[in-house]
């Protein structure tokens, strides 16, 4: 089977998808100003800019355990655009429902995601199995499908980016590497369990972990990769970025460092972006399974600061998208990790997003 007739009947799709990263912020973010007050209007904006496909949280683990509590998040950080920044509460039953509800409305198709955000009970700590871990997704699936809209959902990643220690605080232990003993025994027992409940649903784990091409995938779906400028070449050590979470020395660096050091070495950065997503490509191939890829290409954190241009950003991401639709691997590419209205110096470049949308959704697949 060709990698286009195996995204034809995982996904029902003709053509690939122009996806974005809501992530937590489409419910986390509804404070006046953050972008996600009104999801109809957000959902106007994203589909204007070419977009057809989004993927978000899921809260799984709070699903699981109870949809009607009102649930207190700690922030995962202060600085990013992701999400609140804050100490801030959610409830899922409702906002949950409706949000899928929009998005159909809005001919938006779905992946559920989870970074296992952390409550302040610890709930995301409940989970010490992977059966454990399949279990609390099919919970949540089974509230999507009572209210019918398991038929909009494009498909269901387990964890993302496993198993960083960050988002996957269950395993207990330090990052580990993805092609471990324990890695691929967790995510094999997980998938077997998910799937007893839910064979029809598209499953993967996503990853932003150091690639290797001949890793046996062979029980997941389909791959869930991310890339960018940082994964494969040394830009953040070069600019001094280390993924601070709630000091901003970080973003210091970066804007004094971050587009001197790209435009210094363009060629260099440029090359290593295309060698990259040409690796993924064949690891596609070698595995016969179809890429989607929602966080991508230029580098890793952004925001609206001071001295933080967007202009090489956008350079890097038109690389990046073109690059991996010549491939003819890809069933969904994001334009960025950017794609928000949160994002206001990305967002309001709407001809550039309508440009790549349009090459993406009139790409071929092989």
């Amino acid at each position: 089977m060709t990698l286009s007739e195996k995204a034809k009947e995982l996904f029902k799709i003709e053509e690939p998808v122009a996806i974005t990263m809501w992530e937590f912020s489409w419910i986390e973010r509804r404070w006046p100003g953050a972008g996600y007050e009104d999801w109809d209007q957000a959902l106007d904006e994203l589909t204007d800019r070419g977009y057809n496909a989004v993927r978000i949280d899921a809260f799984p683990h709070l699903v699981a355990k109870d949809i009607e509590k009102e649930w207190t998040l700690n922030p995962v950080w202060n600085l990013q655009s992701w999400g609140a920044p804050a100490v801030t509460r959610i409830c899922l039953k409702d906002d949950f429902r409706d949000f899928l509800a929009a998005c159909r409305i809005h001919h938006v198709r779905v992946g559920l995601s989870t970074w296992f955000r952390q409550d302040v009970d610890h709930a995301e700590m409940e989970i010490r199995t992977p059966e454990d871990h399949a279990q609390i997704w099919v919970k949540t699936l089974d509230y999507v499908k009572a209210w019918g809209e398991l038929d909009n959902l494009l498909y269901v990643d387990l964890c993302n980016e496993f198993p960083l220690s960050c988002w996957a605080p269950f395993l207990r232990q330090e990052d580990m590497p993805l092609d471990s003993i324990e890695s691929k025994n967790w995510m094999r027992a997980a998938v077997a369990e998910f799937k007893k409940y839910y064979p029809d649903v598209p499953v993967t784990f996503s990853f932003s972990s150091t690639y290797n091409e001949h890793m046996d995938v062979g029980y997941l779906d389909f791959l869930e990769p991310h890339l960018w400028v940082p994964s494969v070449t040394d830009f953040y050590e070069k600019v001094g970025y280390n993924y601070e979470r709630f000091d901003d020395i970080g973003y210091t660096n970066l804007a004094l460092n971050g587009e001197r050091e790209y435009r210094a070495h363009k060629e260099y950065y440029d090359n290593a972006l295309v060698e990259g997503i040409k690796l993924l490509a064949r690891w596609a191939q070698n595995s016969g399974k179809p890429l989607i890829t929602t966080e991508c290409w230029s580098i890793v954190d952004y925001k609206d600061w001071p001295l933080l241009n967007w202009g090489w950003i956008l350079e890097l991401n038109r690389l990046g998208v073109t690059t991996a639709v010549e491939t003819g691997c890809w069933a969904g590419i994001a334009t960025s990790n950017f794609c928000g209205p949160q994002f206001v110096g990305m967002w309001r470049e709407k001809l550039w997003h309508k440009e790549l949308t349009h090459l993406i959704k009139h790409s071929k697949m092989i």
